[in-house]
């Protein structure tokens, strides 16, 4: 099953009325044909760092030998594939809706959280490449001397919870590094070989980066009870970092054909909008969301909490998303895919 916080929209799906040919000939496109060209272009590039980045995991792990490996004995190796891991994910993140819509079984393969999979079959071994599998699954591994408390009290209560665990044998290690990772670049590498031929639609290109800020909600939301998405590594605000990245690439790629509908006034706003979320995701240090606090209600959070680092962040992001306030970042590109004739999205 799908877990339920992925984008509810896409950035990206097939189309038949636009060739990517029209690539060859950029000179003559209209400015909407130039913007579904350039996205294009930016999710492709993503995918090509994916794809280095996933090879690399696998090219750092150690070399098996008869007691596994772990962050002590392997320390310099574990770095490495620690900092190829955050790679994949700034470049997954980029493209995370792209993948959502057009290639939903290598969705669930490379991104599905732990407790997705196992909601519907356990997995006792963790380094094959059937069930718990991908960047989550890899992360848990890397990871798995440093979970925070909440986290493993969520997924110790998970039927069929198997405890994180480095390779401790020549085979794990081996299974590991041939078998975890070589699925993860497999997909990923068809993937990228199935994306070539595609097509972009301006619906799912623009209005899913309005849809995609509800993601920004719900990865807030779900740092209160352990379930957030990159939550061995502890490196969920930087996955909202790079998800508010790929939205301000992908309306930059909009923005000339917006200005010359008459929207320079919607396209002032936006940029706006998008300044202040990139404003408070940089004002707090590393990677991680603040600290929730122990009191937290996301239906009726008290002033006090809200005036937490983690509340303020909270406040604006919810804000940010909210289509029904005026001058938010959804409520304005709202306005301006309206103003392009851009279509809703089917429900």
């Amino acid at each position: 099953m799908k877990r339920s916080c992925k984008l509810s929209v896409s950035l990206l799906s097939l189309s038949v009325s636009l060739s990517v040919s029209l690539a060859g000939c950029a000179q003559n496109l209209s400015p909407q044909e130039q913007a579904l060209v350039d996205v294009k272009a930016y999710i492709q590039t993503n995918m090509d760092e994916l794809l280095a980045a996933a090879q690399a995991i696998q090219s750092d792990a150690p070399a098996p030998d008869a007691n596994g490996w772990n962050a002590q004995s392997d320390a310099a190796q574990v770095a490495k594939m620690k900092a190829d891991w955050k790679r994949a994910r700034i470049a997954y993140e980029h493209i995370e809706g792209a993948i959502a819509v057009l290639f939903p079984d290598i969705d669930v393969s490379t991104d599905e959280r732990y407790d997705g999979f196992i909601s519907t079959s356990p997995d006792n071994y963790l380094f094959d490449d059937q069930g718990v599998t991908g960047v989550h699954a890899i992360e848990r591994i890397l990871w798995s001397d440093s979970i925070p408390s909440h986290v493993k009290t969520f997924e110790m209560g998970l039927p069929g919870y198997k405890e994180a665990a480095f390779p401790k044998t020549e085979q794990e290690a081996r299974d590991f590094k041939q078998k975890l990772c070589t699925r993860l670049v497999a997909d990923i590498e068809r993937m990228r070989t199935d994306f070539g031929p595609l097509a972009l639609d301006t619906a799912a290109a623009y209005r899913g980066v309005i849809g995609s800020m509800n993601e920004q909600v719900e990865k807030a939301n779900k740092a209160a009870s352990g379930e957030e998405e990159s939550r061995y590594a502890q490196y969920t605000l930087a996955d909202m970092r790079a998800n508010v990245d790929a939205g301000i690439a992908t309306f930059n790629a909009f923005r000339p054909w917006l200005i010359a509908q008459g929207g320079r006034e919607q396209e002032s706003k936006i940029q706006a909008g998008f300044a202040r979320l990139q404003s408070k995701y940089q004002s707090i240090s590393g990677d991680a969301i603040p600290q929730v606090p122990a009191t937290w209600s996301s239906t009726n959070p008290s002033s006090s909490d809200l005036a937490t680092p983690f509340g303020q962040l909270y406040q604006l992001v919810k804000q940010e998303a909210d289509p029904e306030h005026a001058g938010s970042l959804v409520n304005v590109m709202t306005q301006s895919a309206d103003l392009l004739g851009i279509p809703q999205l089917p429900q």
